[in-house]
């Protein structure tokens, strides 16, 4: 017998390609559950986005939809009382609980999710028995297997897998950059009732939320994700490629694509975002080299990190190569950007506060650089990113933080530290200028925290990155270092940042 089990939905699986084939007419569950917003203590932004997510598509299907808030999953699906069918959730905590429903009766079927583009058991086919285990592989074979950017023989469109080296240009002189800005939502009934409830939440102690309440930035509904696509593809595409790695203190947008968040609500599906990108190539409305940095991102990147989540495991969090134990400090775990000194270290933890989010560089070489040089525990920062920016879920970090940016896992996602003096902060952004701090200088009152930090790190962690070959000539370079014992002393002792 066809097993005609309700959907229960989670928050971040809100699309419609989550409701097809036999899927497409059953009725749905959406839970509420406190204990998910209490239990950690997330951005006010993003808490508004996925409540308002949840409830956009409760309006958008009317009686199809049985809309429960309960303290738990658990109890939620009890206060249901019928059996139910599920996507793959988005974290191993989620997946505990999934498989433990599973074994008890209440979930009947769990089903692959279709919010990436190959299952956990493709990627485990796939890396099994690789000696190189690197995400520009992972990148090539998505290409190949699903067809995008790709000429009728198999090879890329242009001659080359990768353009990255045309899309690493510094910040143009002006204060922004010459585009049209990214778009905007119209805020509705709905999002007064989140706000109001958010506000009672936080008021009664239910929920110690992050940063500070403002408009709706992203979109939380299919027909807002698609408005949003379409206005990044017409309007930012074209010039999205260039100055991506760059930072403009009055631009915190640029040209990036801001579809995270919908992406990763699942309002969106990969594929079909990254086909409509390579579209505007072939139609001739955008450089190759913008669209496959974006399609590089969206195909390559994303999934990546998704697939390492599953594939490495939950004990990855634990992953502390370089032995990096101090807490986050107050300022960076409340969002206190008033507390900063250093322009850069000040404009992206504003960005936080205010937005939920900072962009990619000012996620690796600004704050994941500053925990990098001052040694913060690699788990504890994970949490953060994940509970601090609008578009952070647990499967969203770990790759991100504990291998790329802190180089935790020794080597499994990076090939080495992504740590950066101020030399590469002045060149790739505008504010260094207007810093009190000077990028060229090492010790004294003037001292740049990223200069000297960098030195520091690789003094503090020689003889654990010695068998790097990449790290030989920065390492080398610390002989060359006549202030090296102050400098040491300094950093030691710092607290302005």
């Amino acid at each position: 017998m066809t097993d005609q089990s309700a959907l229960w939905l989670f928050a971040d699986q809100l699309g419609p390609h989550f409701r097809t084939g036999d899927l497409a007419d059953r009725p749905i569950v959406l839970i509420e559950s406190a204990h998910a917003f209490a239990h950690k203590r997330f951005h006010r932004q993003k808490l508004h986005l996925v409540l308002a997510g949840m409830r956009q598509l409760a309006a958008e299907l009317g009686d199809r939809v049985t809309y429960l808030r309960a303290p738990t999953y658990r109890a939620g699906l009890a206060e249901y009382g019928r059996p139910v069918v599920v996507h793959e959730p988005g974290s191993h905590a989620a997946n505990r609980l999934v498989r433990r429903l599973h074994r008890e009766g209440v979930v009947t079927g769990i089903r692959p999710t279709p919010g990436f583009t190959r299952t956990k058991a493709d990627f485990a086919d796939w890396a099994r028995d690789r000696r190189r285990f690197l995400m520009e592989d992972f990148y090539r074979d998505q290409r190949r297997r699903l067809g995008v950017l790709l000429e009728p023989d198999g090879e890329p469109v242009g001659g080359r897998w990768n353009l990255d080296q045309e899309n690493r240009k510094p910040p143009p002189k002006q204060r922004t950059l010459d585009v049209p800005g990214p778009w905007q939502p119209r805020e509705n009934a709905i999002d007064d009732e989140v706000r109001a409830d958010l506000d009672r939440m936080a008021r009664d102690g239910e929920i110690q939320p992050i940063g500070v309440d403002g408009p709706r930035r992203f979109a939380v509904s299919r027909a807002e994700a698609l408005r949003a696509l379409r206005k990044f593809l017409d309007d930012r595409l074209p010039t999205f490629g260039p100055h991506q790695d760059a930072m403009l203190g009055a631009d915190w947008a640029m040209s990036h694509a801001l579809l995270s968040v919908p992406l990763n609500l699942g309002l969106l599906d990969p594929l079909d975002v990254a086909e409509r990108a390579a579209a505007r190539y072939e139609a001739g409305r955008a450089p190759l080299a913008c669209v496959e940095g974006f399609v590089r991102q969206l195909l390559g990147w994303r999934e990546w990190v998704w697939q390492l989540y599953w594939y490495l495991g939950p004990d990855y969090l634990g992953r502390n190569r370089l032995l990096a134990r101090k807490p986050l400090p107050d300022w960076w775990r409340d969002l206190d950007p008033d507390a900063v000194t250093a322009r850069c270290l000040r404009t992206a933890l504003t960005g936080v506060r205010d937005r939920g989010y900072a962009h990619h560089i000012e996620r690796l070489m600004v704050l994941g650089n500053h925990a990098l040089q001052r040694g913060y525990q690699p788990r504890e920062l994970t949490e953060w990113f994940a509970t601090a920016f609008v578009d952070g879920f647990p499967w969203v970090m770990p790759a991100n933080v504990i291998g790329m940016s802190q180089y935790a896992d020794g080597g499994i996602v990076a090939t080495k530290p992504y740590a950066a003096g101020g030399a590469y902060l002045n060149r790739m952004s505008d504010h260094c200028g207007r810093c009190e701090f000077d990028p060229k200088v090492r010790v004294g009152a003037d001292a740049c925290p990223f200069t000297a930090g960098y030195w520091a790190f690789l003094d503090r962690n020689a003889d654990r990155l010695r068998d790097n070959h990449r790290m030989r000539q920065p390492l080398n370079g610390l002989s060359r270092l006549s202030d090296l014992d102050a400098l040491v002393e300094q950093e030691r002792e710092r607290e302005d940042f």
